[in-house]
């Protein structure tokens, strides 16, 4: 008998990095049957048992490692996150209490009488309670013998409060009238005279901005699914008994049968029983082409009946449709998805223990060299707090502000410095053809005449009788034409011929618009054979993926008009552009390898992987990854959701769908090629100056904590130097302010 087996997605709380996620991961599949996978970003765990293991043990497992989980709540989307709001107030209490202390601290002139004690009572709630996540997170740490970047900041913000609250109530600090004199001499001070409260104040307000930046780009990691969702139909006709009822599209059962009107969107997964008619599926499979459907073909829920009244027996239901299977590739590429730790997190697990060691090598140090107890805890408690990094917190998020700022200002929306990390690596971008490379909208490239014919009345006449027409197709012939010409004539008689074309009466005449026929030439409707000229421009357009209509009238094909996807204006530089920066352009696309080799050339993509479905985009990118590739995707449908989510990197065109856009780590606003090139150098240009910043700022602790050891830290010289590295972080972040597009046209 096989064993029970049963899943559960459980919503995780109180991670501060990545080392957390994979600490609850560990715990929980100690369980036997059970194995678990904890995504950070998302704050989710998804876990499979084989066996009678209950939601709640797996809860009671969580919550004894020393974090929250529960089952996801039903409520609304748009629900208000308590952590996320909890933490801006604490931010904003941070920042309204803190700035007081530290400008008294540096600044002689605002000492006034007191203005210690002042100082206290302001810093007091901000190193408790704004404070209150590091400390906690440090606890956690602890318990698992594990150090952090909350580690230190909890050790150097307590560090410096106690120390402060001793010397005010035991020292002299706390003397009436007692003031910090401006100087930047580096000598040996009064310890017991010695508040750091600007220290422990300041240095919680800039990491907790930093923290409140990246919870609010991670809180935006679930919207891809949210976008999936809410594209199928919201309602729909229920034929019961030959009358149409109106109902829920979530109350359908396989069997039932719904009418889709011209322009609807069908509401599930099913079998065209009655009618025909053209369905647009771009949005799943990538076909810039509208599908001719008919009696017996299979249609997929949240595409778009553009022609036709339909009827369709439902097949699959919720959880089995398309467009769900499509969410929940979504997901699992996201947490499938390793998550960078923060390079900050990575210094600190090195530099904490170190500081703690030089921290009690300096006590021992000064006890056995006979200074004293109060000069051996004054210098050891002094490298602590000197240690506690202030800049290092303002290193990351100060950064991504001016970058994704400058970004924006460029049309490029870059998610968190998860991302930044991302770009540095990748050696492969994988490109969408449809709404990519091409504009994702058909477009009349040429007007073809038979011998004694106006190329402009041919377009006139087939743009007249398209204009009643709902096809894809007709409103891009209707466009070029308004475009050209202006205002069309009038049509009468209009007749839609399914699978065939479109029938009109415009100036007196009967005119026919349809594809080429059979092999002979004839062309539907109303046409005899055509032309050799005409001949040769069908089959011209054909060798090159477009497509090609046949306008007739007089029983004779007057003229082909040439119809195709064209590709971006700008396409080719930019793809060069890619390749410049040391990246090889890949085609991947859902439309048929014809057409997909013809943008490929035009554009000078060499490799091509066509009529690639969306699931199998997903296994496309994971056997490049395979290889030792690191790998980009750029995309904008809904199809390519799950593969700009499993990729290393994903790009989505700002023009293109919601969920393609939350599912990307990067945004293009502008739909533009060049946008991509912008935006891989802007986010390397950022990391690298994040980098910089992170370098910086350990430089200073690590040259400011011998002075410490050795009792020469000025108080006065410690407040300067913390407020010299933070400004440093700020004007070698704005250096960002000055980066420019590559694109020929010069944006920015």
């Amino acid at each position: 008998m096989s064993e029970q087996l049963a899943s559960y997605d459980l919503e995780i709380g109180g991670m501060t990095c990545a080392s957390c996620a994979a600490r609850i991961e560990k715990r929980l599949n100690r369980i036997d049957g059970v194995t678990a996978s904890v995504n950070y970003a998302t704050e989710k765990a998804h876990v499979e048992v084989a066996g009678d293991v209950a939601a709640d043990e797996l809860i009671s497992e969580v919550v004894r490692t020393g974090y929250t989980a529960a089952l996801p709540r039903e409520s609304e989307p748009e629900r208000v996150d308590a952590a996320h709001v909890l933490l801006r107030w604490r931010l904003i209490a941070a920042v309204a209490l803190a700035v007081p202390v530290i400008a008294m601290a540096m600044v002689e002139a605002l000492q006034f009488p007191g203005w210690q004690w002042a100082s206290l009572a302001l810093a007091a709630p901000v190193v408790t309670w704004a404070a209150w996540p590091f400390h906690r997170a440090a606890v956690v740490n602890a318990r698992h013998r594990a150090v952090t970047m909350d580690t230190l900041i909890s050790v150097g913000v307590s560090a410096a409060f106690l120390w402060s609250l001793y010397t005010l109530f035991f020292g002299t600090a706390g003397m009436w009238g007692m003031t910090h004199p401006f100087r930047f001499t580096i000598e040996r001070g009064d310890g017991l005279g010695t508040i750091y409260l600007e220290v422990a104040a300041g240095v919680t307000m800039f990491l907790l901005l930093g923290r409140f930046l990246e919870q609010r780009s991670k809180r935006t990691a679930g919207a891809a699914l949210r976008a999936l969702g809410e594209l199928g139909a919201k309602d729909v006709a229920v034929l019961r008994d030959g009358v149409e009822e109106r109902m829920p599209a979530t109350a359908l059962v396989v069997g039932d049968v719904f009418v889709v009107r011209p322009g609807e969107t069908i509401a599930t997964d099913g079998i065209v029983r009655e009618g025909r008619s053209a369905v647009d599926a771009s949005m799943l499979t990538g076909e810039s082409m509208p599908v001719e459907v008919h009696a017996g073909d299979a249609v997929a829920g949240a595409t778009v009946n553009s022609g036709g009244r339909l009827l369709v027996t439902a097949t699959r239901v919720g959880a089995d449709t398309q467009l769900a299977r499509m969410a929940r590739l979504v997901e699992q590429a996201q947490s499938g998805k390793a998550e960078a730790q923060r390079l900050a997190d990575r210094l600190a697990a090195v530099f904490v223990p170190i500081v703690f060691g030089i921290a009690a090598v300096t006590l021992v140090a000064w006890l056995v060299g006979g200074g004293g107890a109060a000069a051996a805890f004054t210098a050891a408690v002094a490298v602590l707090i000197i240690a506690c990094p202030c800049a290092l917190g303002l290193a990351t998020p100060m950064a991504l502000l001016v970058g994704t700022g400058r970004g924006a200002q460029l049309g490029v929306l870059i998610r968190g410095p998860e991302v930044l990390e991302s770009t540095r690596r990748i050696d492969t971008v994988v490109l969408d053809k449809t709404g990519t490379v091409t504009s994702g909208r058909m477009t009349v490239i040429d007007v073809v005449a038979a011998e004694g014919e106006d190329s402009t009345e041919v377009l006139r006449r087939a743009a007249a009788v398209e204009d009643a027409s709902e096809h894809p197709l007709a409103a891009a012939v209707v466009r070029a034409a308004v475009e050209r010409i202006g205002e069309l004539p009038a049509v009468h008689e209009f007749q839609s011929l399914p699978g065939r074309g479109v029938t009109g009466i415009v100036d007196g005449v009967l005119v026919a618009v349809g594809r080429p026929g059979d092999a002979a030439g004839a062309s539907a409707p109303l046409a005899g054979p055509l032309a050799a000229p005409l001949r040769r421009a069908v089959e011209a357009a054909e060798s090159r993926a477009h497509t090609a209509v046949v306008v007739t009238w007089g029983g004779q094909a007057r003229g082909v008009l040439v119809v195709s996807d064209v590709v971006k204006p700008g396409a080719r530089g930019a793809i060069a552009g890619l390749r410049a920066l040391g990246l090889d352009p890949v085609l991947l696309t859902g439309d048929n390898r014809r057409a997909a080799e013809a943008v490929a050339a035009e554009v000078g993509i060499r490799t091509v992987r066509a009529g690639v479905l969306p699931e199998q985009k997903v296994a496309e990118i994971v056997a490049l990854q395979k290889q030792g590739r690191v790998v980009a995707m750029v995309g904008d449908g809904v199809n390519d959701a799950p593969a700009l989510a499993g990729s290393d990197l994903g790009i989505a065109m700002g023009t293109g769908t919601d969920a393609a856009i939350e599912a990307s780590d990067l945004t293009l606003v502008r739909g533009d090629l060049w946008g991509a090139v912008d935006a891989i150098r802007l986010a390397r240009r950022t990391l690298a100056i994040i980098r910089g910043n992170l370098f910086w700022a350990l430089a200073y602790n690590v040259a400011a904590i011998p002075l410490a050891a050795l009792g020469l830290l000025n108080p006065m010289l410690a407040g300067a130097a913390m407020a010299f590295s933070s400004v440093f972080v700020v004007l070698n972040s704005l250096r960002l302010r000055r980066f420019r597009s590559a694109a020929p046209h010069g944006i920015g």
